[in-house]
C-alpha cells in the first residue's frame, strides 16, 4: 500500500468515524467516550500526514508511532462503543477497519524500527 493510499484511508476512516458519532446515542456516561473517540481517530491520520513532512527518518519513525498508538485507542474505544451497542453493524465495520490500519501502521513502525536498529 502507498503512502498516499494509506492517507486517503485514514482520512476516509476519521470522516466515518465522526459520521457514525453524530448518530450515536448521546448522555453523562457516553460523551467521555464520544469526545476520546473523535480525538483518537482523527489523530491517527493526521500525525501520518505529518509524518509524510518530516525531515529526519527519526521524526518520521516518531510519528508513525505516534499514529499507532492513536489507532490503538480508537480500536479500544471501537471496542467499547460494540460492548454498549452489539447490535450496531456499523461499528463492527468501524472496528474491522481498525484492526486493519493498526496492522498496516504496525508493519511501517516494526519496519522503521529494525532499520534503525541496523
Amino acid at each position: 500500500m502507498g503512502s498516499e493510499e494509506l492517507q486517503e484511508r485514514l482520512l476516509n476512516f476519521s470522516v466515518s468515524i465522526l459520521k457514525f458519532l453524530k448518530e450515536w446515542q448521546s448522555g453523562r456516561e457516553t460523551d467521555v467516550i464520544r469526545y476520546q473517540l473523535s480525538k483518537s481517530a482523527t489523530s491517527a491520520g493526521a500525525n501520518y500526514e505529518e509524518a509524510q513532512a518530516s525531515v529526519s527518518r527519526k521524526e518520521f519513525g516518531v510519528k508513525v508511532a505516534i499514529s499507532l498508538k492513536e489507532m490503538r485507542e480508537t480500536r479500544y474505544w471501537l471496542r467499547i462503543i460494540n460492548a454498549l451497542d452489539s447490535e450496531n453493524a456499523i461499528i463492527k465495520g468501524l472496528i474491522a477497519e481498525s484492526e486493519e490500519l493498526t496492522k498496516i501502521l504496525g508493519k511501517i513502525n516494526s519496519k522503521i524500527n529494525t532499520k534503525s536498529a541496523l
